[in-house]
């Protein structure tokens, strides 16, 4: 594999979480992280790349830059397409596609422009050609300059690869571990969700407390990249260390079927242990016994399951509930609709900015501990 030790890297995330997914990476010791528009950048060699796809609970993809060049026509971007060191970077024996996106540029058409860079590879490089390819570049041109970038990882990286039962309507886990983030959860603390869906909070709250790496079960496309080190590989993943948490997590819901997927899944993902899921309306929850830690939820909102004026009334029982019992307990809550948000009678901290969830915008509303 390419021995160079100083990659541009731009992980992506979901819109409106990119300063949490940088304050993620800073804390994991990569380079000078600066967020952008749907992501962040870094820098650094393949180990980066591997620990990024590996380590990072809030990144849902992660991009290789590894050339670009000035194009001003069709035939000058085939010329030196053909010219490009594909070799450095792909095999010729595993399947390839290209993806191609133009903007303020002389080149407008990007299906012409992906044409072009898919047969220049091809005939260059020999690799065939798929749809479904694993390993895709992406060709933006921007401004008359293409850049080629690979993506590294294949599968959305929220498909951790133990979860195999979700509900309706459920949460991406990298949304899932940036909110915790957001709310302050550092992994020392019990977490609560009374409306736990598929166990994706508790799961990934148990998970981020022993250490877990949200990349461990599952493969990745730059483990078919030439020249890709499988000893060194593994030696990466074999530094992982687990703590076995002295707290545990809860998850509750009134639907017998999602207590049983959330127990399903956090056997697979391996911190069944440290988890609890049982069936229980929202007038019966109680804090756990021991210190008060956070408690965090996705309830439904209007245009996500539900009437937004039948909701009331259960955002009304929840507010009360935690108000009465949960104290020293920070909340936090993902919705759509600040009315929902207010007939909770909580106190809320200042927000952030809007999140896209399943196409919908919405704001997670964080409480300060609850007097």
């Amino acid at each position: 594999m390419d021995k160079r030790d100083d990659f541009d890297i731009y992980v992506v995330t979901t819109p409106g979480l990119e300063s949490a997914l940088c304050a993620e990476m800073t804390a994991a010791g990569f380079t000078d992280p600066q967020p952008g528009k749907g992501g962040v950048n870094t820098r650094g060699g393949w180990t980066e790349v591997w620990r990024a796809n590996l380590e990072l609970r809030g990144a849902t993809r992660v991009l290789v830059r590894i050339g670009s060049f000035r194009a001003l026509h069709l035939a000058q971007l085939d010329k030196r397409a053909r010219r490009f060191p594909w070799a450095d970077f792909l095999r010729p024996d595993v399947p390839v596609k290209v993806e191609a996106s133009c903007t303020k540029s002389r080149i407008y058409h990007a299906g012409a422009a992906a044409e072009r860079i898919t047969r220049a590879l091809s005939e260059e490089l020999g690799a065939p050609i798929a749809d479904d390819a694993e390993i895709v570049i992406k060709a933006r041109i921007d401004d008359d300059l293409c850049t080629f970038s690979i993506d590294t990882s294949g599968e959305s990286l929220h498909k951790r690869g133990h979860k195999e039962a979700v509900n309706k309507a459920p949460m991406r886990e990298t949304m899932a571990a940036l909110f915790l983030r957001q709310c302050g959860y550092d992994g020392h603390e019990p977490v609560v969700d009374p409306m736990c869906g598929s166990g994706t909070f508790v799961i990934e709250a148990a998970e981020i407390a022993a250490g877990l790496k949200p990349g461990r079960s599952r493969s990745f496309a730059f483990e078919r990249l030439a020249g890709f080190d499988a000893a060194a590989w593994d030696a990466l993943k074999a530094s992982a260390t687990l703590t076995a948490p002295i707290m545990r997590f809860h998850g509750s819901d009134r639907d017998a079927g999602a207590v049983k997927m959330s127990q399903d899944n956090a056997m697979r993902a391996g911190v069944a242990d440290w988890t609890d899921f049982r069936r229980q309306a929202i007038s019966d929850l109680t804090p756990p016994d021991g210190p008060p830690g956070l408690v965090i939820v996705n309830p439904p909102y209007g245009g996500r399951i539900g009437d937004t004026k039948q909701l009331y009334a259960l955002y009304g029982s929840l507010g009360k509930v935690l108000r009465e019992r949960f104290h020293g307990w920070r909340v936090g809550i993902i919705t759509n609709e600040p009315a929902l948000a207010k007939v909770t009678d909580l106190s809320f901290l200042p927000t952030g900015a809007p999140v896209l969830h399943g196409g919908i915008k919405v704001i997670l509303y964080r409480t300060a501990p609850l007097a």
